[in-house]
């Protein structure tokens, strides 16, 4: 089910048993659990070519390559989101503020944004592999999920 949010970007609404349902087991736990993937285990941390990484639940487009650096943390690292593909809110679970973010469409969890990336911005916005796909340049973006 959808709803509109008055942005063009309608939010996506699904159970959590749904989703379930169509997300690998990896996929789910970390989406819709918060969990985290073990550092360079994904290949997408290695993805060098030009392209869009979409959300791996509802196929949102959420960074472009171009934004894409090696951090050294393990996990595929951005400068900077596609504007208006994000939320961002306060995360306490290990004591100290993070900022987690997640799809603004499915609000499927991706990771944290810290401010120890490269300049101009100073960003890092890491990002669980598994919550991304990857689509290369050339190659149609996947069809929204509904």
């Amino acid at each position: 089910m959808t709803g509109s949010d008055g942005t063009g970007k309608d939010k996506l609404e699904k159970s959590r048993s749904e989703w379930r349902r169509l997300l690998a087991p990896e996929e789910y736990a970390v989406l819709f659990e918060e969990a985290t993937e073990r550092p360079f285990t994904h290949p997408l941390n290695q993805e060098k070519r030009s392209g869009t990484f979409v959300c791996a639940a509802c196929g949102l487009p959420l960074f472009n390559s171009l934004a894409k650096f090696e951090s050294g943390t393990g996990w595929p690292s951005f400068t900077q989101p596609i504007e208006g593909s994000i939320e961002t809110k306060t995360d306490f679970k290990l004591i100290l503020p993070r900022t987690e973010y997640r799809c603004r469409r499915c609000g499927g969890h991706q990771g944290h944004v810290f401010n120890d990336g490269p300049a101009p911005a100073g960003q890092r916005w890491c990002n669980n592999g598994v919550a991304l796909r990857f689509v290369p340049e050339g190659d149609p973006l996947p069809k929204l999920r509904t």
